[in-house]
């Protein structure tokens, strides 16, 4: 049996999703992960301790557990953590070696690959890297990281057996940014759990959530930071031909600027008007979501970039139509025109013309949502496993890169 230690220091997969810095990548590693050990590999997600008192190991399941490595403080921000990956990969090495030993190592976001490329080294193993961002396509969004970032995910870059990607959009991004890597760069499609995800019935969706059935709903769910653009989903509502449409908001405040862009939603939507029209939820458990895709008519996606986007395939999957912004993996997931809308710069009159047209269509917005309801069954979680189990073999039977 293949064994697989899996780097996911920042953030748990058993955290919340949408509180703190957990987001998709918590669903992403959790899934993956658990689909993996469904196929009989044997995995090990390796985490930060982010509160006193947690178990060391967590067994999620057969061949499946988490366990938790003490790296300095406990309530660390994110832009802090990069002082503790030493400490953090002294844990995962003493656990790997106390544990007999694993043969591959898969490191999730930048930070953890710093972990990961030390371990590489140190451990001799392979190294699979699944980045999630990237420094530069972030500034290329108006998100700019800190030069010390770059030089990690150059380094890590050099050294990496494998580099996985979520789409063919990803990976172009990638070449035309970093060039070709020495490693191989592996096409790992994200899934959706079908079983939670699927179409159901909006009038039975909305009296669960207490949503008057006559009212349009344009939903928004995500991490509250600049940029997810809930300011541009603020602007849209304030655009939108039917004064009754309401704007749904799913998530809480994330990162360094998370509380002050609540702050500075809050403030626009005063200014616009609006602010009796929207409804904050606080964050959801994951599998609660769906209740929310299909209570509304729309799911709005205004990201300045997105690698994937999770929030835009489950909701496809529910058969709701998705108005997203065209760049990264949304342009993978939303076919314009078919069964959702892009919208290029992020402009929210367009947003709004595109929405409006959903809103006041319902028979068109309900074909759309059947034909992004079909197209979302491509996408399943055994089959990322299944492409992710073929890169393990074979980044453990080739010659391995040389650190560059």
């Amino acid at each position: 049996m293949k064994r697989v230690a899996v780097l996911s220091m920042h953030t748990s997969p058993l955290a919340q999703p949408g509180v703190g810095d957990g987001g998709g990548m918590n669903v992403y590693v959790r899934e993956l992960v658990s689909a993996l050990a469904h196929a009989g590999l044997d995995c090990t997600t390796y985490t930060r301790a982010w509160r006193p008192g947690l178990p060391e190991v967590v067994n999620v399941e057969p061949n499946h557990r988490v366990v938790h490595v003490e790296a300095g403080d406990f309530d660390l921000p994110k832009h802090d953590l990069l002082s503790v990956v030493d400490p953090f990969a002294d844990g995962v090495r003493r656990h790997i070696e106390a544990s007999g030993g694993v043969d591959v190592l898969h490191a999730n976001y930048w930070l953890s690959g710093m972990a990961g490329h030390r371990l590489k080294h140190e451990l001799d193993l392979p190294l699979v890297m699944t980045f999630h961002t990237f420094a530069r396509v972030k500034a290329q969004g108006g998100d700019p990281e800190p030069a010390s970032r770059e030089e990690a995910e150059a380094s890590i870059i050099g050294c990496t057996d494998a580099i996985c990607v979520s789409c063919t959009e990803e990976e172009r991004q990638f070449r035309s940014l970093y060039g070709n890597p020495p490693g191989s760069i592996e096409i790992v499609a994200p899934g959706v759990e079908h079983a939670f995800f699927a179409p159901g019935e909006k009038r039975g969706a909305r009296h669960a959530l207490r949503i008057p059935s006559d009212v349009p709903v344009m939903l928004f769910v995500g991490r509250i930071q600049p940029l997810k653009g809930l300011d541009v989903a603020v602007e849209t509502l304030a655009r939108l031909d039917n004064p009754r449409a309401r704007l749904v908001v799913v998530g809480g405040a994330s990162g360094a600027d998370g509380h002050a862009e609540v702050t500075r939603v809050h403030a626009l939507a005063e200014s616009l008007g609006v602010v009796d029209r929207i409804d904050f939820v606080a964050p959801q458990a994951h599998h609660i979501l769906s209740t929310y895709y299909r209570a509304a008519d729309v799911v709005i996606v205004p990201s300045r970039s997105e690698s994937f986007g999770l929030v835009a395939l489950e909701a496809a999957a529910c058969g709701v139509p998705v108005v997203a912004s065209g760049v990264g993996g949304l342009i993978t997931i939303v076919d314009d025109g078919v069964t959702g809308h892009l919208v290029a710069d992020r402009d929210p009159d367009v947003f709004a013309l595109h929405v409006n047209a959903i809103i006041a269509n319902p028979v068109a917005a309900g074909a759309m949502g059947v034909r992004a309801a079909d197209k979302a069954r491509r996408y399943t979680w055994s089959f990322a496993a299944a492409r992710l189990r073929r890169a393990y073999t074979d980044v453990t039977t080739r010659e391995r890169v040389a650190c560059r």
